[in-house]
């Protein structure tokens, strides 16, 4: 497995110790920097707000740790937004000095813009020992924790993709790259994938391209992706729109104005779970396909009080046991889901079990066996794709 490691530039490093945390006037939970307790003083407000759709994974493990431990956590309160709303969101509040987002829970997307923004606590190696479930991570959830630096924790993991789907109408489905665009050009608007910077599928189709294009160097995305950035622009030129979220190709899909997605094991098991898409759709590969991995991070903004950190690590940590990471299968929206060893499906809750028994795919196993597993683009780098791709490739076509 490919190992990748974040370098933050000196430059952003200055910049956040030099400004430091911002003070929040506003909230009763105290100061915003210090040492970090081992409980707050009293039970806290906690405000998550989720853009990779975490909570669909997450929420369960949250309102169980709140509701056993009321005297860290008094409320939770959630919100949802997109990830490129992400980080102008948190700029904002940090800059009126009032950080009114406790948690956030986040993709790799958000997680490196944030990053690059210097918007995140660091959070490790300081409080790893607070964090005992992160010495049991999956190989690949721990391929993936070194994307966050220091400044995440990996709460949810799986291989994603990338994958083809379409219906079983569609004979003779693309068996390689050329194959997909060849079909793309003689049926234009008929293949799709959604803005890859606020979709998983959409982001793993575009870091899987340079391994099934033979490319120099997948992990450089401005000096090795020559094949790659020919074939977006050629592909671009049959692609009706780009839907700004992967459900809207679901939809698409369902309905049957586009014939072929881009998709992952969790968007492909969770609709037909719940019956956006058609139960008998069908996956593929494309020859020579790596899979490129992803995973939710949980970070703390700066700016946040030392008092909710305190409720946020304790947390985390139960978020990181098994019996709470069983609840990860879910219905197969990141599947498998769970971050860490030794959880399995039987560990899972009922409705879990019985939703992965009907709509997973047993394939699944063999091509996670059999098929190179690869970390995606560190921060800086994926955030510089996203720019490229939305500047030169599919940008002007974004369904708002």
């Amino acid at each position: 497995m490919a190992r990748t490691r974040i370098v933050i530039a000196a430059a952003a490093t200055l910049l956040v110790a030099a400004c430091g945390a911002p003070d929040s006037p506003n909230s009763s939970s105290g100061a915003t920097d210090g040492p970090v307790p081992e409980k707050p003083d009293s039970a806290v407000t906690l405000n998550v707000l989720d853009v990779a759709g975490n909570l669909q994974l997450t929420q369960g493990m949250i309102d169980g740790f709140a509701a056993k431990n009321k005297d860290q956590i008094q409320k939770v309160t959630y919100s949802k937004a997109t990830a490129p709303e992400l980080v102008g969101k948190v700029k904002a509040q940090q800059a009126a000095n009032r950080v009114d987002i406790d948690l956030v829970l986040t993709g790799v997307d958000g997680l490196a813009a944030g990053i690059d923004q210097g918007l995140w606590t660091t959070l490790l190696p300081a409080q790893s020992a607070r964090l005992p479930g992160m010495s049991n991570y999956l190989p690949g959830a721990a391929a993936m924790q070194k994307l966050a630096g220091d400044y995440g924790v990996t709460v949810t993991y799986y291989p994603s993709g990338p994958l083809i789907e379409y219906l079983p109408t569609l004979q003779n489905p693309p068996k390689t790259a050329e194959e997909l665009l060849a079909y793309a050009k003689a049926n234009p608007g008929a293949v799709q994938y959604a803005r890859p910077s606020n979709s998983g599928p959409g982001r793993t189709f575009l870091m899987g391209l340079p391994y099934l294009l033979g490319d120099s160097d997948p992990k450089d995305p401005v000096n090795g992706w020559s094949k790659t950035w020919a074939y977006l622009a050629e592909l671009n030129k049959y692609v009706t729109l780009y839907p700004s979220s992967t459900s809207e190709t679901m939809k698409n899909l369902a309905n049957g104005s586009a014939k072929i997605i881009a998709t992952t094991t969790g968007w492909d098991i969770n609709p037909r779970v719940l019956g956006t898409v058609p139960k008998e759709a069908k996956v593929g590969t494309l020859e020579g396909f790596h899979w490129v991995t992803d995973a939710h991070y949980a970070v703390i903004p700066r700016g946040v009080p030392v008092a909710k950190q305190a409720a946020i690590l304790n947390l985390l940590k139960d978020m990181l046991t098994p019996e709470q990471q069983a609840k990860a299968y879910d219905k197969g929206y990141f599947y498998p889901g769970p971050a860490v060893k030794d959880v399995t499906l039987s560990m899972a809750p009922a409705d879990s079990q019985q939703a992965l028994a009907e709509f997973g795919r047993p394939e699944y196993e063999q091509l996670i066996a059999d098929h190179p597993v690869e970390v995606p683009l560190d921060a800086k780098s994926l955030v510089t794709a996203f720019d490229r791709w939305d500047r030169e490739i599919g940008g002007a076509k974004v369904k708002k």
